[in-house]
């Protein structure tokens, strides 16, 4: 069993920050590739940022310059720091993995249970 817990959502202003935090936990042998989704209400889950392992990043184009994801192997973590959040940012982001199981060394690709992120003044 692999879960992933995101937190750090809530309410931000427009212009202000906010940190993303998730922590994968379980049977867990290694972690490849981590990113942050959104969904917005009505709309479709999209890709906000992805790292792998060796640290290498994508980002949407929406969150360029605004948003940085990163990792900590040793911990099992990815974060997102939001700089000036818009309110077209208001989202419930999800993190997932890649990860490999330790007991079987299946690959497989949990979701946590999401966070909101409302942006408003």
């Amino acid at each position: 069993q692999v879960q992933l817990v995101e937190s750090g959502g809530g309410l931000v202003q427009p212009g202000g920050s906010l940190r993303l935090s998730c922590a994968a936990s379980g049977s867990i042998f290694r972690i490849n590739a981590m990113g942050w989704h959104r969904q917005a209400p009505g709309k479709q889950r999209e890709l906000v940022a992805v790292i792998t392992s060796g640290g290498k990043t994508n980002y949407a184009d929406s969150v360029k310059g605004r948003f940085t994801i990163s990792r900590d192997n040793a911990k099992n973590m990815v974060y997102l720091q939001m700089n000036s959040p818009q309110p077209e940012d208001t989202a419930v982001y999800y993190c997932n993995a890649e990860v490999v199981r330790t007991i079987d060394a299946r690959t497989l690709a949990p979701w946590g249970q999401g966070t909101q992120v409302t942006v408003s003044s």
